[in-house]
């Protein structure tokens, strides 16, 4: 059988003590269990003269010898700094002196919205007694700081009100607050943000050779038939080996703008090449110009094959000479 903690006397202790003096002042509590406590215990609605109010708290509670000081009582801030200073309804901090049987209480969200960093412990007063003689005083302190700072809620049933004070707490702003739809997509974005950066300015950069996948793609049974109509070659491999070569030479201006150079004469290459066996198909559409139309089926074939060769040399000579000049450099 399962045991119960023993701490867990201790906890309930101090919030049927609080929730006690709240209802015997009708004013209206709502255990929040805990599977779903994120640093509060309970939310309060007040009600004033038997009705209730637009005022809403989350109250966290603490009872217990660790949370006793010498000059008063101590609430561990924890992971839940943003959560208190951001909340939209004051989130109030009690401790619950089991020896002495009092209550002692602080508004954890105005205290922390004073500072920029978590000071890890809230002070407690001594002082700040809650109890029978002093709810009345505390309701009106209260009320009197969620008025000011706009944290009225406003609802047209108890219902409404209760969802958007568990919304408030969490500082989730109606205005502002998360799709689900996308909320993991948000924090996917912000998790890999600096890797995501690089990725969407390789895609800017490479917005040319995607023009040109496209071009390509549309070009494709044109050149087909532009083949097929000027001379015993088989129009695919044709076509395919063209299509490589200007790919590579694609590919090869991509990664230099990656490494931050500029590669003009490849450029210029690319453009003149492109443009001529890109536009020869809406020229001859059926490549029946004789001689003409079988000049340039021959280019296609010679072209690409000592290109292809011209680019692998010239840029492998050149990474080589830069790693001879690297190891020099360190020797």
């Amino acid at each position: 059988m399962s045991t119960v903690r023993s701490s867990r006397r201790i906890e309930r202790a101090g919030v049927n003590a609080l929730r006690a003096l709240l209802e015997e002042n009708d004013h209206i509590v709502q255990e929040i269990d805990g599977g779903n406590d994120h640093g509060e215990d309970m939310i309060v609605n007040f009600t004033r003269g038997g009705k209730r109010t637009g005022y809403w708290i989350a109250i966290q509670v603490k009872s217990g010898k660790k949370y006793k000081r010498v000059n008063g009582y101590a609430i561990p801030v924890e992971d839940h700094f943003e959560d208190w200073r951001q909340s939209r309804i004051p989130i109030i901090g009690v401790v619950y002196d089991m020896k002495k049987r009092e209550l002692f209480w602080i508004n954890l969200t105005e205290q922390l919205r004073s500072v920029d960093e978590s000071p890890g412990w809230i002070q407690v007063a001594k002082t700040s007694r809650l109890n029978a003689d002093t709810v009345h005083e505390f309701y009106a302190e209260i009320s009197t700081y969620a008025g000011d700072s706009r944290m009225r809620i406003r609802a047209a049933s108890q219902e409404e009100a209760l969802t958007e004070a568990v919304r408030a707490r969490r500082g989730l702003d109606p205005q502002t607050a998360p799709n689900p739809l996308y909320e993991s997509m948000a924090d996917f974005a912000l998790r890999h943000e600096e890797r995501l950066h690089v990725i969407l300015r390789d895609l800017r950069r490479s917005l040319p050779l995607q023009a040109l996948a496209l071009i390509m793609l549309w070009e494709w049974p044109r050149q087909i038939r532009f083949v097929e109509g000027s001379a015993d070659i088989s129009p695919v491999p044709w076509v395919l080996g063209l299509y490589s070569f200007m790919l590579l030479m694609g590919l090869t201006i991509f990664f230099e703008f990656r490494a931050g150079r500029v590669p003009r004469e490849t450029g210029k290459w690319l453009s003149l090449i492109a443009g001529n066996f890109l536009w020869i198909p809406i020229m001859d559409p059926d490549g029946d110009r004789g001689w003409w139309g079988t000049t340039w089926i021959v280019a296609g074939v010679i072209v690409p094959s000592l290109g292809i060769k011209f680019l692998i040399i010239s840029f492998v000579g050149f990474a080589r000479d830069r790693k001879k000049k690297q190891l020099q450099s360190h020797i």
